[in-house]
């Protein structure tokens, strides 16, 4: 019996910004050429999604350089070129987030299917308008919510979706390590992170992604409360040469969420590690608690819940994490970038249901936004719902 036929179809993808840390790393090289590695993308129907990408960015040489190592013949300086092929059917952007708003309303306009990083705009207005401009343009859209992919949130869905924590009461989160202010030691991220003025900032960094956290698993975020700092007021920029931090690198936030649930999130890059992983969750249930990080979690059910007294008279004979239970894999867990693109290329090409798009990622500008005017005006906010 023979099989049936397979149909390879090339898909050209503009891919801006992959000279950068992220977009080179995670979305050409862990995510579109691992696609390739494994042969394509299969749809499932016969055909096989040939991604082929373009490297758009300004640096000529950086782009050469990447083509070679990787034996990719495509790559431009010039980004309108580019979108005025029409052989070029979507365009990715992982720019520095002042750059991005202009390329995706330019790539809107020539009929592109758009895939970005977020946050999609420096602002929110910005944002619902990159929505609005899509829809009635009558593309697809994606936006980049990698965290949902990672396999200790997917372990920590499935306690949700199983009904493991009961009514969940809050959720605690701790994300970030030391980035070397780059004086002794050159520091782990590009200078324009903590400049306000480039668009820089924890809040627009990480609040897009606690948003599509706490909304995706736990509830909309109806209110926040934040406060923000820079710790760390002098840097040293990629020439060596100090600058002063004007962006926040540290917030501490509080969100109220539908349903009753309080969730507290610290971001910092000025603080040193002292958990398993770089972030952590712990969510707790009238029915059990647990830990997610970005590979594990732990849980700790009611019925084996111990019952601690406190005492500090004397030292304690046994360890609290010793009390928990590992959750064990029961999957393989892919790339949480390649398996985001691979649903969006299922969604462009298949039809394939998707609603990580760019009205979600207005979502998280509106919470980054609101979270630096609470902490601005020292109170609480609401999170209106937004739409088209």
């Amino acid at each position: 019996m023979k099989g049936s036929a397979v149909t390879r179809r090339t898909v050209r993808i503009a891919m801006n910004g992959v000279t950068g840390r992220m977009g080179y790393r995670q979305h050409l090289v862990r995510s579109i050429l691992a696609i390739r590695e494994q042969g394509g993308l299969d749809l499932g129907d016969g055909t096989v999604l040939w991604p082929e990408p373009i490297l758009v960015g300004r640096r000529e040489h950086a782009l050469k350089a990447i083509a070679e190592q990787h034996g990719l013949e495509h790559w431009a300086t010039d980004v309108d070129t580019v979108l005025a092929d029409d052989s070029v059917e979507i365009y990715f952007d992982a720019q520095v987030t002042s750059a991005r708003e202009e390329a995706i309303k330019k790539a809107i306009a020539a009929g592109k299917h758009i895939y970005t990083e977020k946050p999609t705009a420096t602002g929110l207005e910005g944002a619902l308008e990159l929505a609005r401009l899509a829809a009635a343009a009558g593309i697809k859209h994606g936006v980049v919510q990698d965290k949902l992919f990672l396999p200790g949130l997917l372990k920590l869905k499935r306690l949700i979706d199983g009904g493991f924590f009961g009514r969940i009461l809050s959720i605690r989160g701790e994300f970030g390590y030391w980035v070397f202010e780059g004086d002794w030691q050159e520091a782990q991220r590009p200078s324009w992170n903590y400049r306000a003025e480039d668009g820089g900032g924890i809040v627009v960094d990480m609040f897009p992604h606690w948003e599509y956290v706490l909304h995706e698993l736990f509830g909309r975020v109806k209110s926040v409360q934040a406060l923000t700092a820079t710790h760390i007021p002098q840097r040293w920029d990629e020439q060596d040469k100090p600058y002063d931090a004007t962006a926040d690198d540290a917030a501490y936030g509080i969100f109220e969420l539908d349903g009753g649930a309080i969730a507290q999130i610290n971001s910092s890059w000025a603080v040193r590690v002292n958990r398993d992983e770089l972030v952590e969750f712990q969510v707790d249930g009238t029915e059990g608690s647990a830990v997610a990080g970005l590979r594990n979690c732990r849980v700790q059910h009611r019925s084996a819940t111990p019952k601690p007294v406190w005492n500090p008279d004397i030292p304690a004979t046994y360890s609290f994490r010793d009390q928990w239970q590992e959750v064990p894999d029961n999957a393989e867990f892919d790339n949480g970038f390649k398996a985001q693109w691979e649903l969006f290329l299922k969604h462009v090409y298949a039809d394939a249901p998707y609603h990580w798009d760019l009205l979600a990622g207005a979502r998280g500008v509106q919470l980054a936004e609101l979270g630096l005017k609470s902490s601005a005006e020292g109170r609480r906010l609401d999170v209106p719902e937004i739409q088209l």
